[in-house]
């Protein structure tokens, strides 16, 4: 009983005695990434769209596919999804937005677009990253239209049954 004792005491002082000697390592602040003419770069992405989009300060004026964002995406709720990024990193009308997307429909092309925003933001001041990580900003949305399986009439509905 005293031997196990004896250990135990041996190794609570190696554990605390490692743990004293630990190096606790701190992840570096992240640094802006920012081209020549001072625009933030990032890829979005949703469902089959993909957008390639530019930030860079300026008065909020969001242009795609050479249009501006009333005239592309010209619903309300589409526009909304696009000012999402800014309004929960509390820099509504401070940066210009160029914004390329092909595939996809317009629900995906605006998710697409938004993920890019977020992106770019993050990579252009580090510091609203917890913001646009907390309200799932930066994470890709992975769902996409499941393929249509032979035997089927979509994807998982089948034909209809006929007893005679």
């Amino acid at each position: 009983m005293a031997e196990e004792i004896n250990s135990l005491e041996g190794l609570e002082a190696v554990a605390e005695g490692s743990i004293a000697n630990a190096v606790v390592e701190t992840a570096e602040p992240r640094e802006p990434v920012r081209d020549e003419l001072g625009r933030s770069y990032a890829t979005g992405k949703r469902k089959d769209a993909v957008a390639r989009v530019w930030i860079k300060p300026g008065s909020g004026k969001v242009e795609v596919n050479g249009k501006e964002m009333n005239a592309y995406f010209a619903r309300p709720v589409l526009q909304m999804i696009l000012r999402q990024p800014f309004s929960v990193a509390g820099v509504e009308d401070q940066f210009d937005v160029m914004a390329t997307v092909k595939g996809g429909g317009l629900s995906g092309q605006a998710g697409a677009v938004k993920h890019g925003i977020s992106k770019a933001l993050q990579l252009y001041d580090p510091s609203l990253r917890g913001a646009l990580k907390a309200a799932g900003f930066l994470t890709r949305d992975s769902r996409v239209v499941e393929r249509k399986k032979y035997g089927k009439r979509k994807a998982r509905r089948s034909f209809q049954f006929s007893k005679r």
